[in-house]
C-alpha cells in the first residue's frame, strides 16, 4: 500500500514537471474521459460527405436540366418543320381544283390541231403551275389498276370487271388524289371493278 502511495505521488510531480517545463498536452480535454483529441477530423469528414451528396444532387439536377432543353429543342424544330411543310396545306388544297380544271383543259387542247402557238403557251403555264406545287410538296395518287384502299380512295361507285385479274381494282379516275408532304390532302375518288 505504501508503494502505491508513492507511485501516486511519482505521478503527480511528473505531471507538475511537464507543465512547468511548457511540456502541457493540449490534445487532451480534462472534462472528458479516455483519450479522446480535440483536433480529430471526424466532422470534416461529415461536411465533407455532405458536400459530395449535394453535389451529386446538383450535378444531376443539371443533366436533367440539359437534356429536357435538348429535347425541347428538337420538339421544337420538329413542330417548326411540320408547320413550314404544311403552311400552305389550304392554298396548296384550294388550287387542287384548278390543277384539275388546267388537266381538262390541256386534254382539249392536245385534242385540238389549231392554233399550236396559244396551245404551247397554255401548256408551259399549265406545267409551271404543276412544277410549282409539286417542288412544295405536292405529290399526285396513283390509282388506275391498284387494289380499292379505303384509306385512300373514296368508291363513286362498282361496275363489273372487264377482267377477273381487275375484280376489286380500281378502273377508273373520278377525282385524283394527293398527298402534300406524305399525308393525304384529297382522297382518289375511283370507280372499282367487281
Amino acid at each position: 500500500m505504501h508503494k502505491k502511495k508513492i507511485d501516486k505521488e511519482a505521478q503527480h510531480s511528473s505531471d507538475e514537471n511537464q507543465e512547468t517545463n511548457g511540456n502541457i498536452d493540449i490534445n487532451t480535454d480534462e472534462s472528458l474521459s479516455g483519450s479522446s483529441h480535440l483536433n480529430e477530423p471526424v466532422s470534416e469528414e461529415s461536411e465533407v460527405e455532405k458536400l459530395k451528396a449535394e453535389l451529386d444532387e446538383q450535378k444531376d439536377k443539371f443533366v436533367r436540366k440539359v437534356a429536357e432543353f435538348e429535347n425541347f429543342k428538337r420538339r421544337n424544330a420538329r413542330e417548326r418543320m411540320e408547320l413550314i411543310q404544311t403552311a400552305g396545306r389550304e392554298v396548296i388544297t384550294d388550287l387542287l381544283d384548278v390543277l384539275d380544271d388546267c388537266d381538262r383543259a390541256q386534254k382539249q387542247i392536245e385534242s385540238r390541231e389549231e392554233n399550236k402557238e396559244i396551245k404551247e403557251g397554255v401548256l408551259l403555264v399549265f406545267n409551271k403551275l404543276r412544277n410549282t406545287l409539286f417542288s412544295r410538296g405536292l405529290k399526285p395518287m396513283e390509282t388506275i389498276h391498284q387494289p380499292f384502299n379505303p384509306d385512300l380512295h373514296e368508291a363513286i361507285t362498282e361496275i363489273p370487271a372487264p377482267t377477273d385479274g381487275l375484280k376489286g381494282k380500281i378502273i377508273d379516275e373520278i377525282v385524283k388524289g394527293y398527298y402534300l408532304n406524305d399525308k393525304i390532302i384529297r382522297h382518289a375518288k375511283v370507280v372499282v371493278g367487281k
